[in-house]
């Protein structure tokens, strides 16, 4: 097991983040870091610019301006591809997974970041290109697939799984990038309550045993404030809360932009 980093020491440093589209400013001097062995969540209202935060640190969006420091090395310029070979992978609001295709051969999809071959040494199936594959199917299916409970739907394809099981696939095709930080986009959007405990058990057993630092996003606050270490509040891009859960409930901003005012009352 992989304990707590407990020198607390910083993984993600985000420091005055602005982004925006047109004439809307998405972000808005944005700051914040993430300790290694952490889950820091990030939460707020439709349109409070959860996911564009998430986009720019893999680099999807281009910030304005502002800097994103990872493990020591600044990731502004890179490609997305060039962000995944550090360390970072990330699961998506809406599952983009290949519906026909087995679900050992979608998680596959994810650890190719880590192969050393091109498309056509592949495509040819040169003999040290065929040995690098299986070291990687094996270490795929000892390691992701059975940590993520996967191991008896590995060869199902992955459209006639129950969305719960969809979404574990989504997560364990990141995990087979072997991440340093995760990037969760809202994994419990539409689950059941079972599916959302059982991904919350996941989500504890990937930081807790895996020592990988989790950034996450999401809208139910049940789980958020079970199992996170910190929490950033954003409204229409700027950041207006960040604390322990314990702390982030009291924040008045926070019960006025994202709680309500009734839910306020009732933590008072």
């Amino acid at each position: 097991m992989v304990m707590k980093n407990m020198e607390n020491k910083t993984l993600l440093d985000i420091q005055n983040l602005t982004l925006t589209f047109g004439t809307r400013k998405v972000l808005d001097d944005i700051s914040l870091t993430v300790s290694d062995g952490s889950i820091f969540t990030i939460i707020g209202p439709n349109g409070a610019g959860k996911t564009s935060l998430i986009n720019c640190i893999n680099m999807h969006y281009k910030p304005d301006s502002g800097g994103i420091t990872f493990a020591g090395t600044g990731l502004n310029g890179l490609k997305p591809h060039q962000v995944a070979t550090k360390g970072i992978a990330r699961t998506f609001q809406k599952v983009e997974l290949f519906q026909g295709m087995t679900v050992l051969d979608n998680i596959k999809l994810g650890r190719h970041v880590l192969m050393k071959y091109s498309f056509l040494g592949s495509f040819f199936r040169l003999p040290g290109i065929v040995r690098d594959e299986m070291k990687h199917r094996q270490e795929i299916e000892e390691d992701v697939l059975d940590f993520m409970g996967l191991s008896s739907f590995r060869y199902a394809p992955v459209g006639a799984l129950p969305f719960g099981v969809r979404k574990r696939v989504d997560m364990a095709r990141a995990l087979a990038m072997k991440p340093k930080l995760l990037l969760l986009d809202e994994i419990m959007a539409g689950m059941a309550v079972e599916e959302k405990e059982d991904i919350a058990s996941y989500i504890m057993d990937v930081q807790r045993d895996l020592g990988v630092t989790i950034v996450w996003i999401e809208h139910d606050l049940a789980p958020v404030m079970d199992l996170s270490d910190r929490v950033c509040v954003l409204n229409f891009g700027t950041k207006i809360a960040e604390g322990t859960p314990s702390e982030v409930q009291k924040d008045s901003q926070v019960i006025e932009a994202y709680l309500g005012r009734q839910e306020g009352k009732d933590h008072a």
